[in-house]
C-alpha cells in the first residue's frame, strides 16, 4: 500500500447495509490515515454515499465494524459522529439561511455562556473569526447565511468541521458549484488539513482533481469493493475501467457528422453587462461546443437565446428568418429548448414525481379543458424512463430520490418531449458519474444524427474536444476563438479562453 507508518484514524471492515430486502453495499473495507486525501470513486449508485453516511452516523450499518482511533464505535446520529471527530461537507449545502454565520457554526455544539447564563455572542464570534482566518476566508460572521454565495456557504460547512476539531472530514463533490479561483482556495485548505494530520475523504467525478490532490483511491462498483491503492498505481484509463467496466476511450460517442443547412444564425448579439457582439451559426446535425472560463458569458448566451435574459442588440435567425424571442415560451414555440446548468434549482421541482417533471414543459399538449391527461403523461414518461435508462424509477417516484445522473436524465427527458430542432445544453454532464456521462454523450450523438442543431456549453475540455464539430471560445463576454474539430487543442482553447490569444476563425461554409 505504500502508506508507511501513518496513524489509522478510521477503519471500516466488512460493511454491509440493507434497505428492506435491497442490499445497497456489501462487505466493503475502507480506512483513512492521518494526513492523507483518500478518494472514494464509483458511479452514482455504487455505494459511496451510503458508506460515508454510515461513517457520519446518518445510517446505521446492517453488519460490519467501524473503528475510530482504534476504538469500535456505534453511531446513532450525526451528532455522535461529530463528537467522535467525523465531519462532513455535503454536496447539497445544509445550513440555516436565517441564522448568522456564527450561529450556524455552533448549531448542535455547546455554546459559551456569560456569568449570568446568557450566550456569549462575542466569544462565539471570536472563535468564528479565528477559524475563518485559518481558512483565509474574509466573512462577516454576524451576517445571515442567506446573503452569501454558494462558495462561502461551503466554506462555512468546512469551518463547522474545523471548529469541532474533526479528525476526518468527508468532502462530497465539493467543487461542483465553485469557480476556478474558489476551487484553488479549497485545494489550499485541503493541503493545510493534510499537513495538520487530518484525514480527508474526497468524492468527485472530476478525474483531474483526483489525480491532482489525492494520495490513495478506493473504487466501488455496484455496492461492492473493487480496488484500493496509492494514486501512482492508477491511470485515468485504469480508474474509469475499474468504475464502469470499460476504458475511457469508449465513453465518448461521436459518429461522422452529416451537416446540413444553417438552422440557427446569431449576428452581433449583445446583452448589457453580460456579453457583446457575438456571432455564430449552427447547422443541421452539428454540435457546436462553447468553451471558456466561468463568468465568460457562455451560460448567458444560452439563456438569452432561450428568452430568459434580455437581448439589447443583434439579430437571431432560425432557418434564415429573423425571430424575436422574449420568453422561454417564445423559444419553445420556435423549437428551441434549454438544458440549464443547475438542474436542482433551475430544471426540476424536487418534491414532484418523475412523471410530473418530465411533462412539466409540455402540459399544453397534455391538457384539455384544464385537466391533465394522466394516461398520456404516464405513456410519455414511461417511454423516456426506458429510452434514457432512468434507473430505479417509477413514474410516481419523487425526483428528489434519484441520483444526480438520473435527475439529469429527467431534465433531458423534459426538454426532449418538446421535440426540438435546436438544443442548448448548458453543462449537461456536471456532477454526474462516468457511466451517466457516457449515456448523455450517446444521446447527443443520436440527436445530431437526427439533424438537430446543438449548442454544447461545457467547462470540461475533453468533453468539448470529443463531442463538438466546431468549438467557440468565450472570454469576458466576447467571442475570442473558433476552431474546427481537427485543429482544436486544449492549449489553443486555453489561450483563447484566457484572453492571451485570439483563436483563428475558420471557414464554416
Amino acid at each position: 500500500m505504500g502508506t508507511g507508518q501513518k496513524e489509522t484514524l478510521c477503519e471500516m471492515k466488512q460493511i454491509t447495509k440493507c434497505f428492506d430486502k435491497v442490499t445497497a453495499i456489501k462487505d466493503i473495507d475502507f480506512e483513512i490515515y492521518a494526513g492523507e486525501v483518500h478518494a472514494l470513486m464509483g458511479e452514482n449508485g455504487a455505494g459511496k454515499s451510503t458508506l460515508m453516511k454510515i461513517l457520519y452516523g446518518y445510517y446505521s450499518r446492517t453488519s460490519g465494524d467501524v473503528k475510530v482511533s482504534g476504538k469500535e464505535v456505534h453511531f446513532n446520529s450525526t451528532h455522535d459522529a461529530e463528537a467522535a471527530g467525523i465531519g462532513m461537507v455535503p454536496q447539497e449545502i445544509d445550513l440555516f439561511p436565517e441564522l448568522t454565520v456564527t450561529e450556524n457554526l455552533f448549531v448542535g455544539r455547546k455554546r459559551p455562556r456569560k456569568r449570568w447564563g446568557g450566550f456569549d455572542t462575542g466569544k462565539m464570534q471570536e472563535e468564528a473569526r479565528e477559524v475563518f482566518e485559518k481558512l483565509d476566508v474574509n466573512l462577516d460572521v454576524a451576517s445571515q447565511v442567506k446573503h452569501l454565495s454558494v462558495a462561502n456557504c461551503q466554506m462555512i460547512e468546512i469551518a463547522r468541521a474545523l471548529i469541532r476539531q474533526a479528525k476526518v472530514i468527508i468532502f462530497d463533490e465539493p467543487t461542483a458549484s465553485l469557480t476556478d479561483r474558489e476551487t484553488e482556495r479549497l485545494f489550499k485548505v485541503i493541503q493545510e488539513l493534510k499537513e495538520a494530520g487530518v484525514g480527508v475523504v474526497y468524492i468527485s467525478h472530476r478525474l483531474e482533481e483526483i489525480f491532482r490532490i489525492c494520495d490513495r483511491i478506493t473504487v466501488l462498483r455496484d455496492g461492492r469493493w473493487v480496488a484500493s491503492d496509492v494514486i501512482s498505481e492508477f491511470s485515468q484509463d485504469k480508474l474509469v475501467k475499474l468504475m464502469v467496466g470499460r476504458p475511457l476511450s469508449q465513453l465518448f460517442t461521436r459518429g461522422k457528422s452529416r451537416i446540413g443547412k444553417t438552422v440557427l444564425s446569431v449576428e452581433g448579439l449583445s446583452s448589457d453587462g453580460r456579453f457583446a457582439d457575438v456571432s455564430f451559426e449552427i447547422r443541421e446535425g452539428e454540435v457546436v461546443g462553447m468553451a471558456g472560463l466561468i463568468g465568460a458569458g457562455r451560460s448567458e448566451i444560452g439563456q438569452a437565446l432561450f428568452g430568459v435574459l434580455p437581448v439589447t442588440s443583434g439579430i437571431v435567425k432560425i432557418h434564415g428568418e429573423e425571430v424575436h424571442i422574449k420568453s422561454p415560451e417564445d423559444a419553445m414555440r420556435k423549437k428551441i429548448v434549454y438544458l440549464p446548468e443547475e438542474r436542482r434549482s433551475q430544471g426540476l421541482i424536487l418534491p414532484m414525481s418523475i412523471g410530473s417533471n418530465i411533462s412539466l414543459a409540455s402540459l399544453g399538449s397534455l391538457t384539455k379543458y384544464g385537466f391533465i391527461n394522466y394516461k398520456k403523461e404516464k405513456e410519455i414518461s414511461d417511454r423516456y424512463i426506458h429510452t434514457l435508462s432512468i434507473r430505479g424509477a417509477s413514474v410516481d417516484k419523487p425526483v428528489s430520490q434519484l441520483s444526480g445522473g438520473n435527475q439529469q436524465k429527467v431534465v433531458v427527458s423534459k426538454i426532449m418531449v418538446r421535440e426540438p430542432e435546436i438544443l442548448i445544453l448548458d453543462e449537461p454532464t456536471r456532477g454526474i458519474d462516468i457511466g451517466a456521462k457516457s449515456e448523455i454523450y450517446k444521446l447527443i450523438d443520436e440527436l445530431a444524427g437526427q439533424g438537430k442543431a446543438i449548442l454544447l456549453i461545457s467547462s470540461e475540455l475533453p468533453e468539448v474536444l470529443s463531442m463538438s464539430d466546431r468549438i467557440l471560445v468565450m472570454h469576458e463576454g466576447k467571442l475570442t476563438g473558433e476552431f474546427g474539430k481537427e485543429e482544436a487543442t486544449q492549449e489553443k482553447i486555453g489561450l483563447a479562453a484566457s484572453g492571451v490569444a485570439d483563436g483563428r476563425q475558420i471557414d464554416t461554409d
